[in-house]
């Protein structure tokens, strides 16, 4: 993996499309976890962003958990 190229399109639609595809694999990896594990995961990420001093980036952050425990339940 030390070889990987994990390098990102500077044109934004496509980086919206790679942020999109991480949110599906951050839900799919969750539902395979099991509830339990999964549910730690997600309060140890909202925990994680009621500690952010940047207001932006925490606003931006609990939107994304909202999406992907909306993904989640389905």
């Amino acid at each position: 993996m030390s070889n990987t190229d994990f390098s990102t399109s500077e044109e934004t639609e496509t980086l919206a499309k790679e942020v999109a595809c991480m949110k599906a694999l951050v839900t799919f990896m969750l539902k395979g976890m099991g509830q339990a594990d999964a549910g730690k995961v997600i309060i140890n990420m909202e925990r994680y962003i009621n500690q952010l001093t940047d207001q932006q980036q925490a606003e931006v952050f609990s939107g994304t958990i909202k999406q992907i425990k909306q993904a989640y339940r389905q």
